[in-house]
C-alpha cells in the first residue's frame, strides 16, 4: 500500500529527514512513534505530496506520489495536526465542503455525510458551527473530513495532541474501529500508549532517521523483554556507574543509564538484584528518594536505543 526507500528531505543546513525506508501492508495500522522535532510530520509532508522530497521515493497504491503527486492523493486521507475546518459552518456544512472537494455530489455526498457524522459520533450536532465545539469534538469532525471519501489509506498526523481524554479515546476507538474494516492507518504520536493500542508496527525515528521499526514484540525483543529499575537520588550523582558494574551480570555501558540525579538499570530479574543494587548505590551515604519497576514496553525501548525518553 506505502512503499517508502530512502527518503530524505534538507532544508538548506537543516536535514530533518535521513534516508528513511519502511513499507505499509493493505490494511495494516503502522505508526511512526517519536519525540517532537523527530521529523515525524515532515515524513507525513513529503508522503502526501506537500513536500517535494530532496532524495528517495515513495510510492502510494504503487502510485509515484513525485511523479503524480495528484493520482496518488486520491487514495489517501489526511488527518492534520491543525484544525482544517471552518469555525463559522456547521459539521454538515464543513463535512459537505470537504466532499465537494473530493468529486462527491448530490445523494452519495449527503450519504457519507450522514456516515461519517455516525461515525465520529456527532450526528447530534450536525447543525452546530464549528466555533461552538470544544477542541476534540473539532478533531473528530476533522477525522471525518479526511474519511468522506473512503480512502485507501488514513494518515492521521498527532490527532490527539491538546484535546481531554473522553474525545481522546473516542479518536483511538474510531481510528482502531475504521482499520478493522479494512483501512490502511499511518498514525504518527509521541504517545506510546496510543501506539501500543492501535498501532500493529511501529518505526521509531529521532533526529530525522528511523532507528527501529517492527512489532511491539519484536521492538521489546531489542532490549531482552527487560524490566527496567528507576531509582531517583537525592542529588545529581554520576560515579556510580563503576560501582553498580560489580552486580553480575549487567555490562555498564548497555545495560546502565545515569542522567541527573536518575539511574536506570535494564534487568530480566529485577527483584533478584535489587537489594544488591539498593546497597551499592547507598554504601557512599547516598540517599534514595525512591524506586519504581517498569515492565518493558515502547519507553523502554526509545531509551535502551537512545539513552534518553521520548519526553526528554
Amino acid at each position: 500500500m506505502l512503499n517508502v526507500r530512502e527518503l530524505g528531505k534538507s532544508f538548506g543546513k537543516l536535514e530533518a529527514v535521513k534516508g528513511v525506508s519502511f513499507s505499509v501492508e493493505k490494511g495494516e495500522s503502522f505508526s511512526l512513534l517519536g519525540p517532537n522535532g523527530a521529523g515525524k510530520s515532515t515524513t507525513i509532508n513529503m508522503i502526501t505530496g506537500l513536500y517535494p522530497p530532496t532524495s528517495g521515493s515513495i510510492q502510494i497504491t504503487g502510485v509515484d506520489v513525485i511523479k503524480n503527486p495528484k493520482q496518488a492523493q486520491k487514495s489517501i486521507g489526511v488527518v492534520p495536526q491543525e484544525i482544517a475546518l471552518y469555525g463559522t459552518l456547521s459539521a454538515r456544512e464543513n463535512l459537505k465542503f470537504w466532499g465537494r472537494m473530493y468529486d462527491l455530489s448530490g445523494n452519495a455526498l449527503e450519504k457519507s455525510v450522514d456516515e461519517v457524522l455516525e461515525i465520529i459520533g456527532l450526528t447530534d450536532r450536525a447543525k452546530d458551527k464549528i466555533n461552538t465545539f470544544s477542541g476534540g469534538m473539532k478533531r473528530r469532525v476533522n477525522i471525518g473530513a479526511a474519511i468522506l471519501h473512503k480512502p485507501d489509506v488514513l494518515i492521521m498526523d498527532e490527532p490527539t495532541v491538546g484535546i481531554d481524554p473522553q474525545s481522546r479515546n473516542h479518536i483511538l476507538n474510531t481510528a482502531k474501529s475504521l482499520n478493522q474494516n479494512g483501512m490502511t492507518i499511518i498514525y504518527t504520536s509521541h504517545y506510546m500508549e496510543e501506539v501500543e493500542f492501535l498501532c500493529e508496527r511501529i518505526g521509531i525515528i529521532d533526529h530525522g532517521e528511523l532507528i527501529a521499526c517492527g512489532t511491539l514484540r519484536e521492538l521489546r525483543e531489542t532490549i531482552g523483554e527487560r524490566s527496567r529499575i528507576i531509582i531517583s537520588l537525592d542529588k545529581e550523582r554520576s560515579n556510580h556507574l563503576e560501582i553498580i558494574g560489580l552486580l553480575e551480570g549487567l555490562a555498564v555501558e548497555k545495560d546502565i543509564l545515569i542522567k541527573d540525579n536518575l539511574l536506570t538499570v535494564f534487568h530480566k530479574e529485577p527483584q533478584a538484584i535489587l537489594s544488591e543494587l539498593i546497597q551499592l548505590v547507598t554504601k557512599d551515604g547516598t540517599k534514595i528518594t525512591s524506586v519504581e519497576i517498569v515492565e518493558p514496553n515502547l519507553e523502554s525501548v526509545f531509551l535502551h536505543l537512545t539513552g534518553r525518553s521520548l519526553r526528554d
